[in-house]
């Protein structure tokens, strides 16, 4: 993937502890417009952002993730579509900030992310308050975000941390295909999912916003470590 035009892989060193070139700047330098920012993180094979980037002309889509092979998938059939609108980013997420400006999405999808389902490991959770203070950084003021998931405890854990921070929930449903939601873009099935949905599991969909300068602390009162 080093050829492709769609892909952007810095280098460690200019995205720990400092600020990457393309921070603040990729609707103007990267995709050419001031169309509005969309990013899919752990994006895995890209299939979101793929199948988002030819639904929406009008929007700029980036897939995040670390694992290159799997990228691989959805940048290669971007390439081949000519979708001038996706691209893919390899960092791990928790240097997000070092790559986007505040206010510089407007949302975020999160697709079956592993769940981390170890007490030990929960602020490893991608919707933990550790995250979710990172994307209040690079969102728009009550930007959205979406989650998509198999996993029964993250679904719940993430309510959990929604209600007790008072976060506005949009949709909430332990049930997506049997609920009245699914549409041409919820209906799209990650590798994943397929596996998931083949083996009886439920899909699970929460939509929800992040308003600016909110405190926010983990459902048990404490505020978790944020060092990255």
């Amino acid at each position: 993937m080093a050829t492709y035009p769609n892909v952007v892989s810095p280098p460690f060193a200019e995205i720990f502890r400092t600020d990457y070139l393309m921070k603040g700047r990729w609707k103007d330098d990267f995709f050419g417009n001031g169309h509005p920012l969309v990013l899919e993180l752990g994006c895995g094979k890209g299939e979101y952002t793929v199948a988002l980037a030819r639904k929406y002309p009008e929007k700029n889509f980036i897939g995040v993730d670390i694992k290159g092979a799997r990228m691989w998938t959805g940048a290669t059939d971007a390439l081949q579509s000519k979708l001038d609108n996706a691209a893919f980013l390899r960092i791990r997420i928790e240097f997000i900030r070092s790559c986007f400006a505040s206010g510089e999405a407007s949302e975020i999808w999160i697709t079956f992310p592993d769940p981390q389902p170890q007490q030990s490991r929960i602020n490893k959770r991608l919707t933990s308050v550790r995250f979710l203070e990172l994307y209040q950084n690079i969102l728009r003021p009550n930007g959205i975000i979406h989650l998509k998931t198999d996993s029964e405890s993250l679904f719940e854990y993430t309510r959990r941390v929604l209600l007790h921070n008072r976060l506005p929930i949009r949709w909430c449903t332990s049930d997506l295909y049997r609920s009245a939601l699914p549409d041409e873009i919820l209906s799209v099935q990650t590798y994943y999912e397929k596996m998931f949905t083949a083996k009886g599991f439920s899909i699970k969909y929460l939509q929800f916003t992040l308003p600016p300068g909110q405190l926010l602390c983990e459902p048990d009162g404490k505020t978790p470590e944020t060092t990255l």
